[in-house]
């Protein structure tokens, strides 16, 4: 019986002996204390702004019948820009007529261009353009003053041609510009003072190329199309819009197997995507 009393004494000392530690602490102030442990839980961070744009441009992509492309950013910034979409370069067409024009107008006899500056731009009128691009000298020298105001608007990787890649078709609406130099050209349009003429202008466009970014309230903007080599067609457009947070650049495209009519609706629902994300979109800019 002696020793059964040692052996349950003993354990009782060892029992008594156990060694504390932080958790069990913790867990015992909780039960004195009547309060529930608290559980840490972690949440995945949230994709970062031009991710979540990105995939949501995807989305809408999937849901249109032709290949797209958006480039947008801040207004008066650095040139930064969120790209989306499969379509990233192609001919500029009438576009490019917006660094025409501001070449014209800035070249000497610049004046005497603006009746024609104001056809090409509101009416996208192509013997209009022709003048401008023959007021500025041979193709050599039309192309580098073109080039030059790219350059300048923050544009340092478009080459404007100087000879004709397609006979039926003007030298410079088939210059290789992409949408992502598009919009960084347009960052710097509505702020530099040579191009106010121009900007202006782009505000008063005809009704009947007023589709895409033409739908959005106060939108300054220009459109190009024009037929692929072999079939389809390549709309596109160029534009400054109003934001809740500040002005974007924005550069769009949308090239279809089908007609001009298809590309323009694609184009028209790319506009109406952006006016209706307004969270997705980059913080806007001033100048």
């Amino acid at each position: 019986m002696l020793l059964t009393g040692v052996a349950v004494t003993a354990v009782t000392l060892l029992s008594g002996c156990t060694i504390p530690t932080a958790e069990t602490d913790a867990v015992q102030a909780t039960l004195e204390v009547g309060v529930p442990p608290v559980v840490e839980t972690t949440t995945a961070p949230e994709p970062p702004t031009h991710e979540r744009f990105a995939a949501a441009f995807d989305e809408l992509s999937a849901t249109l019948a032709g290949t797209v492309g958006i480039a947008i950013g801040p207004v008066g910034a650095d040139g930064s820009v969120e790209v989306a979409g499969e379509w990233a370069s192609g001919p500029a067409w009438s576009t490019i007529k917006v660094p025409l024009a501001i070449a014209a107008l800035n070249s000497s006899g610049g004046a005497e261009q603006a009746d024609a500056v104001q056809s090409a731009i509101t009416i996208s009128d192509n013997a209009a353009a022709e003048q401008l691009w023959s007021a500025l000298g041979s193709p050599e020298d039309a192309a580098l003053a073109v080039e030059g105001v790219l350059q300048e608007f923050g544009d340092r990787t478009t080459t404007v041609p100087s000879t004709r890649a397609r006979p039926e078709y003007s030298i410079f609406g088939q210059t290789d510009w992409s949408l992502s130099e598009q919009a960084r050209f347009g960052s710097a349009l509505a702020c530099k003072p040579e191009a106010e003429p121009v900007y202006s202008l782009m505000g008063q466009i005809s009704g009947d190329q007023s589709w895409g970014l033409g739908a959005l309230a106060d939108a300054h903007f220009k459109g190009g199309w024009g037929p692929g080599p072999t079939g389809g067609y390549l709309v596109r457009q160029l534009g400054v819009i109003d934001t809740p947070t500040g002005q974007l650049t924005v550069a769009i495209a949308a090239e279809t197997a089908g007609s001009f009519t298809d590309g323009t609706a694609l184009l028209s629902q790319v506009a109406g995507w952006i006016s209706a994300n307004p969270a997705l979109l980059p913080i806007g800019g001033s100048c």
